[in-house]
């Protein structure tokens, strides 16, 4: 199995990705070792001294202002834990809770937060016995870091609370320690409060929102270009010259895509037809365009996340020279303000598909297409409802647009008194992520129905491609109705597992 060695400068989003996605091994490297004990040296020194010190002989937020005694400071730090594990709602998933707990591990090997490297490598054990607390979907202001969701992962380091093992059972965490022989962590100055304050949830759920909307944007392209097809657009619109006078990135990759997979079409550029049209609509036009500024979007949200995987973040921090500084580092504001940013370019791409299907559809738009793509209309309803089903999840997308970094709630006596709302940014985008996989294959349905029913005409190779592959996965093709929720269910699989955007690419090549 691979195994991803975490060091003191941070990692990747493919470390991220094959730890919480693919099971991969953690181990630390010597360096990593070093660093945390050498950290850890600094912390016991001033753990020594009369003088209080945030974190280490301090209470915690509001509470700051209390100097804790020696001999209270283990059950300060076990303490901290316990009541900041006050999550509720429904689990979140699996996978949120591997990235999160290896972003911790991420911070703790930096050097920088004063934990003893036995915690680091319980964390490490734990992750690599496939034991998952259980982390529920509220708590998370986003400020102070994660702080109920790293909670409840601290807790099962100290063999308390509830986990998910191998197995998939949710049983008492101490006693899956116990079966993996991983001992429970008895916190000492300083560790209870390194292993809460990060923005490490969130950044997880960015990491992995990029990794599906990489591919989800290429879906869309193949999509656009086979309702493009479908409607007997002009593929003129798509040409390099056109998109290099101007010059944003996203749009000339999305148009590149376009343009290959309507390669050798024999539907494109029947304008002077039966119904002549001098240009096609927005939604098909405009394709590029609206795909494009999404991926300049991605790559803006790609930028913060690879600054934010070479962070450690902590309050307070241990520096190269020996001082511990309390800091707003946990404030999780670049995170949160591009998780809303992506959402809101999801919300568009998924309009502006939808309206591709609904022209599909309508037999005053599509250009000679049946009604609705029905077998015999008036008998058949055909599509209708898909569009619907469609047009209700742009619909929601529109409203988990709504950027939940634009609202701040006091918390901790008015001591945070600013948060960033960036665990609920992140919830909200996956949800966001999951339905634009849902409409994007809808309207790989319609067109791909479509392009079927222009008889006499010969598609592109590669459209044909997507075609026969989309047919082979189960999703149906023209004919009478039928249950359209299996065929809608077997093109949401289709373009989620990646075998739309590896079909096209059997004729195109590499898609960008």
């Amino acid at each position: 199995m691979h195994t991803v060695v975490v060091g003191t400068s941070g990692v990747t989003a493919s470390d991220v990705l094959a730890v919480a996605r693919g099971g991969a091994r953690v181990a630390l490297s010597a360096e990593a070792v070093a660093a945390l004990a050498a950290s850890r040296g600094v912390v016991d020194a001033l753990a020594a001294k009369p003088d209080p010190v945030y974190g280490v002989s301090t209470g915690f937020g509001a509470l700051a202002t209390r100097h804790i005694s020696p001999e209270l400071r283990a059950q300060l730090q076990r303490n901290i834990v316990r009541s900041h594990a006050a999550g509720m709602g429904p689990r979140v998933e699996r996978e949120v809770v591997r990235a999160l707990m290896f972003l911790r591990l991420k911070t703790l090997c930096s050097g920088r937060t004063g934990v003893r490297p036995q915690v680091a490598r319980a964390m490490a054990d734990v992750l690599n016995a496939g034991i998952t607390p259980v982390v529920h979907e509220y708590g998370s202001l986003g400020c102070s870091g994660d702080l109920a969701p790293l909670s409840h992962c601290a807790l099962a380091l100290m063999g308390e609370g509830d986990a998910e093992g191998p197995d998939g059972g949710v049983r008492p965490a101490g006693e899956l320690l116990a079966e993996h022989g991983i001992r429970p962590v008895e916190l000492r100055e300083k560790e209870g409060l390194a292993l809460l304050n990060g923005t490490d949830g969130m950044l997880g759920m960015l990491v992995m929102a990029l990794a599906d909307l990489e591919l989800l944007y290429k879906s869309a392209d193949v999509t656009a270009a086979l309702s493009l097809e479908a409607l007997l657009g002009t593929d003129k619109v798509l040409a390099p010259e056109l998109h290099a006078i101007r010059p944003h990135p996203g749009q000339a990759a999305s148009a590149a895509n376009m343009l290959a997979v309507l390669k050798d079409s024999g539907l494109t550029g029947h304008h002077q037809d039966d119904a002549p049209r001098v240009q096609d609509a927005y939604s098909v036009r405009c394709a590029p365009q609206v795909a494009g500024a999404g991926r300049d979007t991605l790559a803006h949200a790609r930028l913060v996340a690879e600054r934010e995987l070479a962070a450690a973040v902590d309050n307070p921090v241990v520096l190269p020279d020996g001082r511990v500084e309390s800091n707003g580092n946990f404030h999780g504001a670049p995170v949160a303000y591009v998780l809303d940013f992506l959402a809101i370019a999801v919300a568009d791409l998924a309009s502006i598909a939808e309206r591709r299907t609904d022209r599909l559809l309508d037999k005053n738009r599509s250009h000679g297409l049946p009604p609705f793509l029905a077998d015999d209309a008036g008998v058949d309803s055909g599509l209708m409802i898909a569009q619907y089903t469609q047009a209700a999840l742009v619909s929601e997308l529109k409203r988990l647009a709504v950027p939940a970094s634009a609202d701040s709630i006091p918390s901790s006596a008015m001591q945070e008194d600013h948060v960033s709302m960036g665990w609920s940014a992140a919830r909200k985008l996956r949800t966001a992520v999951d339905n634009l996989t849902r409409v994007v294959a809808v309207e790989l349905y319609a067109a791909a129905r479509a392009v079927e029913l222009r008889e006499g005409l010969t598609p592109a190779p590669a459209t044909r491609a997507v075609v026969a592959a989309a047919r082979e996965a189960g999703v149906g093709g023209p004919g009478p109705d039928r249950h359209l929720a299996p065929d809608l269910a077997a093109a949401d699989a289709f373009v989620r597992d990646g075998r739309l955007v590896a079909a096209a690419e059997t004729v195109t090549g590499p898609l960008n």
